[in-house]
């Protein structure tokens, strides 16, 4: 006599600490992606640019199994382009113009 296969259960939660700061970081670029609709866009693009630094840390120091949804390639690629592309949206944000009449 065999059981029947029992259907899997849904996962509610990230199986790596990696995908819970890969969560945050979405949640972060959603509210950033939320200001920017707003009004406050510098606000908005700071913000992504903050989580994005914020991931880039993460992923320097979490272990590599639990890196999860953060890992893309290497460490060293993951760290240096998620900072770079954090960085540079920081100072779009704080060194554009402002543009009368937009």
């Amino acid at each position: 006599m065999t059981l029947p296969d029992l259907p899997e259960q849904k996962r509610r939660r990230p199986s790596t600490f990696g995908g819970l700061i890969y969560l945050i970081v979405v949640a972060v670029t959603v509210v950033g992606f939320a200001l920017v609709a707003a009004g406050p866009w510098r606000r908005g693009i700071a913000l992504v640019g903050v989580g994005l630094l914020f991931a880039s840390g993460m992923r320097l120091v979490i272990h590599e199994d639990e890196a999860g949804m953060l890992r893309v390639r290497g460490r060293t690629f993951d760290v240096v382009a998620l900072a770079g592309v954090g960085v540079a949206l920081i100072a779009l944000a704080t060194n554009i113009p402002d543009q009368p009449g937009l």
